[in-house]
């Protein structure tokens, strides 16, 4: 269960000059490669928190955006990874681009986003996810399928297609200042090319290979 990867090497002269910008081009192919059948939803990322006892857990979201400023997902506030975030606001993301033998990973520290863009954003989703957003208590215990699914069918009832639905008052998202983004290309005989941007204190972005 060995794959070979032969594809193109990360040089430092190719890069962008700030991480982000590295990315949105890194994801501008992943997003080509998507079309093409190749890449199943490549804004999926691994993310990883700790809670206060340094207990670590991770979970594939979905990022729904991205700027000069950082990455961005929508939670519940009560789930478990929001738990985990007031206790310890550092988390790792992972966008696992494997077809195209490259992935992107970033250290960085998590803040909430205003409950404007978070509405703005809410806005945006389909009319079911509105309301699955209500429906279920994130990572909390439940008697049964049943029940959410009745939750979901009263709600959709008070709510019905092409009423506006309030944004839950628990609900809204995250944005991930990174501290490290590393740029990791799959190449021949494990000897990958990684290549990490790392922040400095006065703003500028420092650039180190890692030995592979």
């Amino acid at each position: 269960m060995r794959a070979h990867y032969r594809a193109e090497g990360l040089d430092e002269s190719s890069l962008a000059p700030l991480p982000m910008d590295q990315f949105a081009h890194w994801f501008k192919q992943a997003a080509q490669a998507a079309v093409a059948g190749m890449i199943y939803e490549p804004n999926a990322m691994v993310v990883s928190t700790a809670d206060a006892d340094g207990r670590i857990s991770s979970r594939t979201v979905l990022m729904k955006g991205y700027d000069e400023q950082g990455f961005v997902f929508y939670t519940n506030y009560e789930s478990r990874k929001a738990q985990d975030l007031a206790a310890n606001p550092n988390v790792s993301l992972l966008f696992p681009w494997h077809p195209m033998a490259r992935q992107v990973i970033v250290t960085g520290t998590a803040r909430r986003t205003g409950r404007a863009e978070t509405a703005a954003y809410f806005r945006t989703r389909p009319h079911g996810s509105q309301l699955g957003a209500w429906a279920s208590a994130q990572s909390s215990v439940i008697s049964s399928r049943a029940g959410l699914d009745a939750a979901y069918e009263e709600l959709s009832a008070r709510y019905p297609e092409g009423s506006e639905v309030p944004v839950p008052p628990n609900w809204g998202g995250y944005r991930i200042t990174p501290r490290t983004v590393e740029f990791w290309q799959g190449r021949e005989n494990r000897l990958h090319d990684r290549l990490r941007y790392v922040a400095e204190p006065d703003g500028t972005w420092r650039v180190e290979r890692l030995s592979p």
